[in-house]
């Protein structure tokens, strides 16, 4: 174990909270949209009955949302720096409850308004509808595709399903949204008003601009001009490698410590995998590392790489980073193989820092060294875990902790065990940062 004297830290006024800007500017932008929906409603006039009041607001709600879902999967980087890929992700997932829960209504509603108009048993209206508007044929489709997404996407059956099986499937969402939009417009009342379809036309335009934009548009152009190779590969330690990577113009990457990247490595048995990584260092405008554990598949074969082999890489990604930091002074935590972007951060954050590193063995812990160049205080947990990160603990290493940033990143168990003492020490919420490497879509 390594440690230091604690130097005492004030805690100085804070900076502007960004990750709260960004979740309002989200809700500012489903809420006036909401109301755009909701005035298009009033603006159809008097439905036959309630019911089918509701089912439009419904149907055009659920539209919104599915919108939406493709905001939040498009990587903008403005709300990916200042939310993250984990927060980004985990709103996709309560978004799209909310869109499966609004589409059932929808369906619900729509089914029960027009059996007491028309004076139908529910299944009847069901043969009705489906023979006489298309429309509510190809919403059927879509209803049943959006429950197989929907059920596919729960966390037990992430977990039990292969990445590429997963998202596979998920890629249904596409054929989901052919589908709804066209129904809406065959059969949509509510939007064929010339004012309501020029609405709908943008913004199902904006929602499949920025997707398009930040999923496929953006990394073609940034590998296209960066022209990505691998330079060296190092191995840290028996199962850790560090690949160095190089290129043109790389002063000009938008890159910052501890943000990651989606590396697609160009080489034979490879070339279809892609894997986040962070970056182990700072960018410095002449290359870049990445630190991986080399037990799976892909990341094994990163011992293998030959010097010269192209790189696809998507990024970069994450909030993780000291544009998100309040406070100058920091705690850094780090378990395992995520003491990547920990290392990568320790170059830029300008306060007191203290690190907690926690590993089965001193001699696990790679990128020690280095480590103890850059930060003041170096803890080396190591040994049994139980207890090491509960609240007590964490207070008793870092008595000023409500004065300091937290950042985490390790194993899920770690970091979900620093998170809940940080949350039970009362250290404010924009203070802390994690990394979990969570990708939605």
């Amino acid at each position: 174990m390594t440690t230091t004297q604690h130097r005492p830290a004030v805690a100085p006024a804070a900076k502007p909270d960004r990750r709260s800007t960004a979740r309002v500017a989200l809700l500012a932008a489903l809420g006036v949209n909401v109301l755009i929906v909701a005035a298009l409603v009033v603006a159809t006039g008097a439905s036959p009955n309630i019911l089918i009041t509701l089912e439009r607001i419904a149907g055009l709600v659920a539209g919104l949302l599915m919108a939406f879902q493709f905001l939040l999967i498009a990587r903008l980087p403005w709300l990916d720096e200042r939310l993250g890929m984990d927060r980004l992700t985990s709103y996709h997932r309560w978004n799209g409850i909310g869109l499966m829960w609004t589409l059932l209504a929808h369906v619900v509603l729509i089914v029960v308004g027009y059996a007491e108009l028309e004076a139908h048993d529910v299944i009847s209206e069901v043969v009705v509808l489906s023979d006489t508007f298309t429309g509510v044929f190809l919403a059927i489709i879509a209803f049943l595709l959006v429950i197989v997404v929907g059920a596919t996407s729960a966390r037990i059956a992430r977990k039990r399903l292969p990445y590429e099986t997963w998202h596979a499937i998920h890629l249904l969402t596409y054929a989901i949204v052919a589908l709804a939009f066209t129904h809406q417009f065959i059969s949509g009342t509510t939007i064929a008003s010339t004012g309501g379809r020029i609405y709908w036309i943008l913004l199902w335009g904006a929602a499949i601009g920025v997707l398009i934009t930040g999923r496929v548009i953006r990394p073609l152009l940034r590998n296209r001009r960066y022209q990505l190779r691998v330079a060296g590969v190092v191995a840290e330690s028996h199962n850790v490698v560090s690949v160095y990577i190089s290129g043109r113009n790389l002063h000009e990457l938008p890159a910052r410590a501890g943000q990651f990247f989606v590396w697609r490595f160009l080489a034979k048995g490879m070339w279809h995998r892609a894997n986040p990584f962070s970056l182990s260092a700072a960018p410095d405008g002449r290359c870049l590392r990445l630190t991986a554990k080399a037990v799976g598949t892909a990341s094994a074969a990163l011992r293998d790489l030959k010097v010269g082999t192209r790189v696809y890489a998507e990024g970069p990604y994450g909030a993780f980073t000291t544009a998100n930091q309040v406070h100058p002074h920091a705690l850094l935590i780090a378990g395992g193989v995520g003491v990547t972007p920990i290392r990568a951060l320790l170059e830029e954050i300008r306060g007191h820092v203290v690190v907690l590193y926690r590993v089965r063995d001193e001699r696990d812990a790679v990128l020690l060294d280095e480590l103890r160049a850059l930060a003041p205080v170096v803890r080396v947990l190591s040994g049994p875990s139980a207890g090491q990160f509960n609240p007590e603990s964490l207070r008793y290493m870092v008595p000023d902790i409500w004065a300091r940033d937290v950042f985490v990143c390790g194993p899920a168990a770690m970091t979900n065990a620093v998170l809940a003492s940080v949350r039970a020490l009362k250290v404010p919420e924009r203070q802390v940062h994690a990394e979990k490497f969570s990708l939605a879509g």
